[in-house]
């Protein structure tokens, strides 16, 4: 299936823009603050979460909180839309039935590379969790009910745990809800390690090697029963910090690549940025035969002639549609006749787009 249109109504600086798309990458460009990304968010709310920028609803409506907007887009012979009306949380339908957002990653997987992720291998432990959740997603659509399930009854065990609850009879079923859910999710990141290094491609981006590292204290065997027992044997020390301090909700994402195995965290930013699209290209290629979309945001402004030439080149064999954006259009020269262009400009706040011959 094959993303065919995208339509924006009211969603941050666009008042409207219907997008026509096909198998071709498309190059958006224009100034900053354009609303070039803002196109790209917007593809991404047809995933599950908050999108690429993990706002809130409220503040992706163009006319502030009060507004609403409403995204429509057509995947194959399926009708997607996604909206949050003025006061109301965002809903999904598909084929004009309401779902959960987690329907969407059963139907399209949407990869995203943006600038904030380039500190992905200096931030903290949490910013990698997500990278690694999300590529874990689109991999294993069963991957966001699991994160609800397991969430949920942490939540309950942290409130047990803030009440200063001593009794073990209000611990043991939330323990083993956090043990098989947490268990399922391991071997699910797990799964997505393997599944990405086996897709890497070495050359002008480096093949890393993958670990999931585990939270403090937790075991690197995904096994339900000992994510309760260490929970359980836990509860004196989770009770005096009113949280859960350890569990699969700790993992790390660990990397290191080259014939030194130097670690993500010690190399250049330049290596850092070609790692980091190593990894988004080998989720892509690891998807073969699923519908795909990858949204990389500014993604050539860093990268010198010859890198960027190779990763068009890369791109346009990848088995998914994908959209770029990028200040001048001169980025995407390397592309040639291969991808279609969309210039973007703004006026009085409001966000118009053309599309440019190439």
């Amino acid at each position: 299936m094959t993303l065919r249109q995208v339509s924006l109504a009211q969603f941050r600086s666009w008042s409207r823009l219907d997008l026509d798309l096909n198998d071709q990458p498309l190059a958006i460009f224009g100034p900053n603050g354009s609303g070039k990304t803002n196109i790209l968010e917007a593809v991404s709310m047809l995933a599950p979460g908050r999108g690429l920028r993990a706002a809130p609803a409220p503040e992706q409506a163009r006319q502030g909180p009060g507004a609403g907007w409403r995204i429509r887009a057509a995947l194959g012979d399926h009708a997607i839309e996604t909206q949050a009306p003025p006061g109301q949380p965002r809903g999904v339908a598909i084929d004009d039935k309401p779902v959960a957002q987690t329907a969407l990653g059963r139907l399209l997987r949407i990869i995203w590379l943006v600038p904030a992720m380039d500190r992905l291998w200096s931030d903290p432990p949490e910013a990698r969790r997500r990278f690694l959740d999300r590529v874990t997603l689109s991999l294993f659509p069963d991957h966001a009910d699991l994160a609800l399930t397991y969430d949920k009854a942490m939540r309950e065990r942290n409130r047990l745990l803030k009440d200063q609850i001593a009794d073990p009879g209000w611990y043991r079923a939330l323990e083993a809800q956090m043990g098989d859910a947490g268990a399922a999710l391991t071997r699910n990141r797990q799964g997505a390690l393997t599944a990405i290094m086996a897709a890497q491609d070495d050359g002008d981006f480096p093949a890393a090697t993958l670990l999931l590292l585990p939270g403090e204290g937790q075991a690197d065997d995904p096994d339900p029963d000992s994510i309760a027992d260490r929970l359980s044997a836990m509860r004196s020390r989770d009770m005096a910090a009113g949280r859960s301090l350890s569990g699969p909700h700790r993992a790390d994402l660990g990397a290191h690549w080259g014939p030194q195995d130097m670690p993500a965290a010690l190399s250049s930013t330049g290596e850092q940025k070609a790692l980091l699209l190593s990894l988004v290209l080998a989720n892509a290629r690891a998807l073969s035969g699923q519908p795909v979309v990858l949204l990389l945001d500014e993604v050539a402004a860093h990268l010198d002639a010859d890198r960027r030439a190779a990763l068009y080149d890369r791109i346009c064999g990848l088995p998914a549609q994908s959209l770029l954006t990028g200040t001048g259009p001169e980025l995407f020269d390397a592309f040639g006749p291969r991808a279609r262009r969309l210039g973007v400009t703004k006026t009085d706040g409001l966000s118009a787009a053309r599309e440019i011959a190439g």
